[in-house]
């Protein structure tokens, strides 16, 4: 990843050093604060230009890649491969794969978010009522899923909540920012009145549950935020936090894609859902329905 730093920022940007410190403060400009130093990755600065055009009337965006984004499963990724869809998959993390469907850079983005104030919230249909930027996008219903700690067998440290976490030292696996589960751990702490200080955090970020998975069973970790169904796979325990939503987010015009509707007549096969309770933590009764459309 390309960082820049404010003054390349700003010649990037062909804007005064002074006008970046001001959309830094004020939220509007993708950067991250390093050893004191703000820091602006390249590749978001691209995704948040490319967001922001304004096309003539009539114009329309180029051809997105059939790739859903976002935040990895193992039940999507399977019900991309075993339908026929044709999709392929990049896990980018929740936030990162919302960006690059907004700037066009594939035809989905697959989300699990969550507000900072409330863990349990429905964050997916709380960021897509925020957005006046999406007059055409519809999200999907792909499943609920159960996020929790993901621990060794027999819970060793008897991990129960965050707060256990912390007081106990527990060695805990980070994902990489604005993932959903990183959102879920921020949210855990927030309402523990506790920052990620006081974790002891190791690196390096496990991109996805699987990832988590594979650190507690090498012993290099104690515990992660994963999926029930990720732990059950892995022969690990799992203490549950919250069912989140798992939706798929897309244009309306590609809602009637081949790839698109293909995979949406396999949310409701019986394989699909057979799967599912397979892997354990799924929820699929709402599968295949418009939670939200503008």
């Amino acid at each position: 990843m390309k960082l820049l730093t404010t003054a390349e920022a700003a010649t990037y940007l062909r804007l005064k050093e002074r006008k970046i410190y001001e959309m830094v403060a004020e939220g509007t400009v993708p950067c991250t604060k390093v050893t004191g130093r703000w820091l602006f990755p390249k590749a978001e600065l691209d995704h948040w230009l490319s967001s922001s055009v304004s096309r003539p009337a009539g114009m329309t965006r180029p051809e997105p890649a059939p790739i859903v984004g976002g935040s990895h499963d193992p039940l999507l990724e399977w019900a991309l491969r075993e339908s026929g869809s044709g999709l392929a998959t990049l896990a980018v993390g929740s936030e990162a794969g919302f960006h690059r469907f907004i700037a066009g850079e594939c035809i989905a983005a697959a989300i699990h978010l969550h507000a900072l104030e409330d863990p349990a919230a429905d964050g997916n249909m709380a960021v897509m009522t925020a957005r006046s930027d999406l007059q055409d996008a519809v999200m999907i219903a792909f499943c609920r899923r159960e996020q929790g700690f993901v621990l060794a067998p027999g819970n060793p440290l008897a991990i129960a909540s965050i707060e256990d976490v912390i007081v106990k030292g527990a060695r805990m696996t980070m994902r990489p920012k604005g993932a959903g589960a990183q959102l879920l751990l921020l949210a855990l702490l927030e309402r523990a009145k506790a920052t990620l200080d006081q974790l002891a955090t190791v690196q390096p970020v496990c991109p996805t549950g699987p990832d988590i998975a594979q650190a507690i069973r090498a012993g290099r970790a104690d515990t992660g935020i994963a999926t029930r169904g990720v732990a059950n796979a892995a022969g690990l325990d799992f203490v549950p936090i919250v069912w989140e939503h798992f939706d798929l987010v897309m244009r309306q015009r590609d809602y009637f894609h081949g790839p698109i509707q293909t995979l949406i007549r396999f949310l409701s096969s019986g394989e699909l859902t057979a799967r599912a309770q397979e892997l354990g933590g799924y929820d699929m009764s709402e599968a295949g329905t418009v939670r939200f459309v503008l």
